[in-house]
């Protein structure tokens, strides 16, 4: 059951979710041609009046990207205020899950992306945990991730995600909450829809940006904030075998938060997380509107 809120934008103005319609003719639903965003707001635990959404700005700058990608341009500040309005308009109780959305509108059947329409609308729905906070058990997939030099993977297309769709649910049907995928020379890559991070003798350890993953804006927060706090930071190519002996390993991203890996295939992983939870306990802090040195992470929209 899934609680959409009552309202989207679609079309420049807010309407009824019910409403928002498009053609079973459109490009974008047969090609893959749109890129999307993925941010959370909660209530403020302090003002319920009032929404903090985490770090607003870098996500409305990756969509912005993702969009001129597929050879379109679309204004960040109207992204923002287009946000902002549905926002106010859903008057939500409960935390969200905010999905913006950049896509080629035309009825055309031609794959292509120039001389193309393209519209944009955002949607809402509650949501709490996505995975389990206690931690998921992980499959390697069969499926290997995608290249950068076959698919604009800097950039949220959704046209990307039918290998995340394949990954997850092979890993649901054998028994796993999610999936790892290699990329194309052997090293992890990333999970389904969320970056990994693995800790060695007190090194924070993520494959890096040339690993064909997605540029995550809760993996660069994580790295932030681990620096910050005087943890030593390593992006660099990771192996499967080395996920097996690491002290710990976490997965993170937007709807995942930051999650524990309990399990990889049949090996058991340590339940002691230290570095993970004084970073888990950090980025809660912050999401809530209770960390003054990350006070600009958060944007705070009033409901009324």
């Amino acid at each position: 059951m899934h609680n959409f809120l009552p309202y989207a934008w679609f079309d420049g103005q807010c309407i009824p979710f019910n409403e928002a319609k498009i053609s079973i003719a459109t490009h974008a639903l047969h090609y893959g041609t749109a890129a999307f965003g993925g941010m959370r707001a909660i209530p403020n635990p302090v003002n319920k009046e009032q929404f903090l959404l985490f770090r607003t700005d870098r996500h409305i700058k990756r969509l912005c990207q993702s969009a001129k990608l597929l050879l379109t341009d679309i204004n960040e500040e109207y992204i923002y205020d287009s946000l902002v309005k549905v926002i106010k308009k859903n008057k939500p109780k409960n935390p969200i899950y905010i999905r913006p959305f950049i896509y080629t509108s035309d009825l055309g059947i031609a794959p292509r992306l120039h001389n193309i329409e393209t519209n944009f609308f955002i949607y809402c729905i509650e949501l709490g945990d996505y995975l389990s906070p206690d931690g998921v058990n992980c499959r390697m997939s069969s499926w290997t991730r995608q290249e950068d030099r076959s698919l604009p993977l800097r950039g949220k297309i959704s046209g990307a995600y039918i290998t995340s769709s394949l990954a997850k649910t092979e890993a649901s049907l054998s028994g796993f909450d999610e999936a790892l995928l290699l990329n194309s020379q052997g090293k992890v890559s990333e999970a389904s829809g969320m970056n990994l991070f693995i800790v060695r003798n007190n090194q924070l350890i993520t494959p890096g940006v040339d690993q064909d993953i997605l540029e995550g804006i809760t993996r660069a927060s994580i790295i932030e904030l681990a620096q910050n706090m005087g943890i030593k930071v390593i992006e660099r190519p990771v192996d499967k075998t080395e996920l097996l002996i690491s002290d710990e390993v976490f997965l993170s991203g937007t709807a995942a938060k930051i999650t524990p890996v309990k399990k990889i295939e049949s090996t058991n992983l340590s339940t002691e997380r230290p570095i993970m939870n004084k970073l888990r306990n950090k980025l809660i802090e912050i999401t809530e509107g209770r960390s003054k040195d990350y006070d600009g992470w958060i944007t705070k929209i009033k409901l009324t």
